[in-house]
């Protein structure tokens, strides 16, 4: 989609993630708005640059910068913007916008933590820093404006926010009800199911999420809606909306339910189950493949269908 359809146009930016091009949109409102920036690179800049050019506008034109959610390729080009710009988006986002020294004390903390209770061996707690995500792609700005749940969004009438966590705690999508359009982020993408990523507390001690739980959630929260089409944060938009939603929520369950069989098979800890579900991945991604298989997990305890036990190498997982 290279051109405006009722006042949407989408512009694609290169990453250097194995997931590729981010999608950032241009609406017309009382505010030309951008929601996303695309990622913090060179490269990235060029590409918006270029896609606001054959528009015919260009960075200094973008009045107010709003983002669906905190990972680095949706809000790293926010640093290309003057502070004048307003950068908006859901409260959650801001503790890794900040990135302060006690935040990420408590991110070193918590996944060194998670990395214990998941079984990972000693001789590959060196990953664990990978967890973090890649926090040098990270912009220097911190959000102006917070929008939350059912808010309509600024400078754009008509839009509202839909908390849509799961595969982050600061997910939002952005719904127009007179056409059902909906801008999702990461949200329901047309060829692959986002990764439902583990995150820690917003209070030290406190219980972690458990996002694929929230995921299946938002998903069903969408279903519910009259959503025509999905602007998708990766690749092309999706118009069988309802269709899809349902058919992430069952293959979701099938994959629960074969690591289901695996624990069955023989109990373990979640960093075993990771090398069974993912041997030729687990080593080069280690915290989206982990975040998978507890994902699966917690959705499998919620369930009743398994058991969790603790154990000096890890929590053991097994039929219940």
């Amino acid at each position: 989609m290279t051109e405006w359809h009722n006042g949407i146009v989408r512009i694609s930016i290169p990453t250097p993630f194995p997931v590729g091009d981010v999608n950032v949109f241009l609406i017309k409102g009382d505010l030309l708005t951008l929601v996303d920036t695309g990622v913090k690179t060179p490269a990235g800049r060029y590409a918006l640059e270029e896609g606001l050019k054959k528009l015919g506008y260009k960075l200094e034109d973008i009045e107010q910068v709003i983002i669906t959610h905190h990972h680095p390729d949706h809000v790293g080009g926010a640093d290309f913007f003057g502070m004048n710009v307003p950068l908006a988006g859901h409260p959650n986002n801001q503790r890794w916008l900040e990135l302060s020294e006690d935040f990420i004390s408590q991110l070193d903390e918590f996944f060194l933590d998670f990395a214990s209770l998941a079984g990972i061996p000693s001789e590959m707690k060196h990953h664990v820093k990978k967890f973090r995500g890649a926090l040098k792609y990270n912009c220097d700005r911190t959000l102006t404006n917070m929008i939350t749940d059912k808010q309509e969004l600024p400078g754009l009438p008509g839009w509202m926010a839909v908390e849509t966590l799961g595969h982050a705690q600061s997910h939002l999508s952005f719904f127009r009800e007179q056409d059902g359009a909906m801008i999702g982020g990461d949200f329901l993408l047309e060829k692959i199911s986002p990764n439902p990523l583990i995150e820690p507390p917003f209070e030290p001690g406190k219980d972690r999420p458990r996002p694929q739980l929230q995921f299946n959630a938002s998903l069903r929260k969408l279903i519910a809606m009259p959503v025509s089409k999905v602007y998708a944060g990766h690749g092309d938009e999706v118009e069988n909306v309802k269709e899809l939603a349902n058919l992430r929520i069952n293959r979701q369950h099938e994959r629960a339910m074969h690591v289901r069989q695996l624990v069955e098979n023989k109990p373990s800890t979640a960093y075993e189950l990771c090398t069974l579900l993912f041997p030729k991945v687990f080593r080069k991604e280690p915290g989206l493949t982990l975040s998978e298989t507890v994902a699966q997990l917690d959705y499998l305890l919620d369930l009743g269908e398994i058991k969790e036990e603790q154990s000096a190498h890890g929590n053991i997982y097994s039929v219940s």
